[in-house]
This record gives C-alpha cells, structure tokens and sequence, in this order.
C-alpha cells in the first residue's frame, strides 16, 4: 500500500458506497432543487444535533493531539463548527420559520444516534488516527457531494444552492484536505493491523453517512 495514498485506497475500496450517497434522491433533490421543504427541513435539524456532538469529537481530538499544530488544528475546527457551522444552521432554520427554540429541542433519530455514538466512543477510546477515520467520510464526502452538484449547474432554490456554495468552496476543500493529508502522514509507517482497523472504522461512518440521507429522505424519527 502507497503511503501517500493511503485515504484515496481507502476511498477506492469504498467506492460503491458512495456513488450510492452520491445517486440517493436525497442528494440528488439538493442538486436539482426538487428535494421536497419537509425533507430538508428535516435533514437540517437532524445535522444540527450531529453538530453537537461533532463539535465534541473535535474538543476530544484537540485534547488528545500530541503537538500544539494539531491542538491548534483540531481548535479551529471546533471553533468553526460551534460558532460558523452551526450559527448557520440557525440563520438557515430561522430563514425557514424553524424556531431557534423548536431547533433546540430536536430529539435524535436512531440514524443520528448511532452515527454520533460511533463518533464520540472512537475519539474516548481511539487515538488521533482512529478519530481522524470516522472523521474523514464526513468532510471529504461532503466536499465531493459540493463539487460534484456544483458541476451539475446550481439550483435555483437559494437554501440548496447556499449549502452547495458552501460545500464547494476552496475552504472546504482546504478543511477536508488537512485531515486527509494527516491521516496519510499517521498510516506513513503503521503497520497493515492498524491499517485495516483504519478502514473499518472509515467504512462504518461512510455506510452511516449513506443512512443518514436516507433516513432525512424517509423522514425517519423513530419512536
């Protein structure tokens, strides 16, 4: 295995999986800008609740970074999540007529449940590498999802086409590069064990990734 290439095998071995997310209609509605109100609606308060605890993965990734780069790193991102992302969020709901009260009070889906409880019980018991794995199908899909449907021609709708502006954007991709680019430099001299548990863990967030769309597709609450 190329050391430098290490998340693009990880990707590649994948990649079934996503050109599943990538053809969901979910993703597909975002695009073209059929995707239903009530579905967004409902993806947006779903995602505002996996910020929360997003936002903790990134607090326990800081915490457990060895170099002040990454403490630095891992910091920024969880600042830009707590106060960029997720401020977003609300102007978003707010636009919609989605109270920042009812956004609150958002219970989560089992989908969201499961997703975040995987999130959070890697970065308590992993290390760097491990966080960085279930980490990566987040970012890097979201910025492939953004490029992609960008190059598709942007939609009319201007909540769709915001969110697609905002995935797209060199800063994204810049964000998504950093974590690929340090998970390349953990697997530069692991051995193929740690490797393959590298894999899993980016296999499983990537299939919660899938089910999350599907789960805002169905409108899936759960009892």
């Amino acid at each position: 295995m190329s050391n430098a290439t290490f998340y693009r095998e990880m990707r590649e071995k994948t990649d079934p999986l996503w050109e599943a997310i990538f053809h969901h209609p979910f993703v597909k509605g975002i695009g073209d800008g059929a995707l239903s109100r009530d579905r967004f609606e409902f993806y947006l308060k779903q995602d505002f609740v996996y910020l929360i605890d997003f936002s903790r993965v990134f607090a326990l990734a800081c915490a457990k970074s060895r170099t002040l780069p990454d403490m630095g790193t891992f910091a920024t991102l969880l600042q830009a999540t707590l106060n960029t992302e997720m401020e977003l969020h609300r102007k978003t709901c707010a636009d919609l007529g989605i109270a920042e009260l009812e956004l609150a009070k958002t219970r989560k889906s089992p989908v969201t449940s499961a997703y975040t409880d995987l999130l959070v019980r890697t970065a308590y018991e992993g290390g760097l590498s491990d966080i960085l794995a279930v980490l990566l199908p987040c970012a890097c899909g979201y910025a492939e999802i953004g490029k992609r449907l960008k190059s598709e021609g942007l939609p009319e709708d201007r909540f769709y086409r915001d969110r697609i502006d905002t995935y797209s954007s060199p800063e994204f991709q810049e964000f998504a590069d950093g974590l690929i680019g340090r998970m390349n430099e953990n697997a530069a001299d692991a051995p193929a064990q740690c490797k393959e548990h590298w894999h899993r863990l980016y296999e499983s967030s990537a299939r919660y990734e899938y089910l999350f769309f599907d789960m805002s597709w169905k409108k899936e609450e759960g009892r």
